[in-house]
């Protein structure tokens, strides 16, 4: 390629620089795709019901990170495939400042994360558990989730918060 000015060669470097630079967050999702979250939170609830499966990803059954990755493959969104791995992305989010579709995370095992929800407003989320499949609970459930709570992430933007 043959440039008529240095204007234009400068222009070309300029650019290039730009893709080199860009070019390796090409594809990440993480805080960079936006989701409705009316639309997360009715495709979640869509899934009510569906019984519990270890490492189950698909509508057959669901363990809690597998339901979380389906929510948001759904939307366009790739997640990790684990709940640790969830936890590991993604922007840390005080729990009175949580909105719809942050993931919340729990330790159920004793060792670090063990369990991952989608939150969905009025201090709920949706989740897979091992006793009833998919269903929605209280965050700050006093017998259990609320002393098992690790904290919360942000993985997306969300385009329209509803119940803060």
């Amino acid at each position: 390629m043959k440039f008529k000015s240095m204007s234009q060669k400068v222009i070309a470097i300029f650019i290039l620089s730009i893709l080199l630079v860009t070019a390796p967050f090409a594809g990440n999702t993480e805080a960079a795709s936006s989701v409705d979250s009316k639309e997360l939170v009715a495709t979640a609830k869509n899934l009510i019901g569906i019984k519990y499966r270890g490492g189950g990803t698909t509508t057959a059954g669901f363990d809690c990170s597998g339901f979380v990755g389906y929510v948001y493959n759904d939307l366009g969104v790739s997640l990790p495939r684990t709940a640790s791995g969830m936890h590991a992305s993604g922007s840390k989010v005080e729990k009175s400042d949580l909105i719809s579709g942050d993931l919340v995370f729990f330790n159920t095992s004793g060792k670090s994360v063990s369990h991952v929800g989608i939150y969905i407003g009025d201090g709920k989320f949706i989740h897979s558990s091992t006793s009833k499949g998919v269903k929605i609970d209280k965050l700050s459930d006093p017998y259990y989730w609320g002393k098992r709570y690790v904290g919360a992430k942000r993985v997306t933007e969300v385009s329209v918060a509803i119940n803060k």
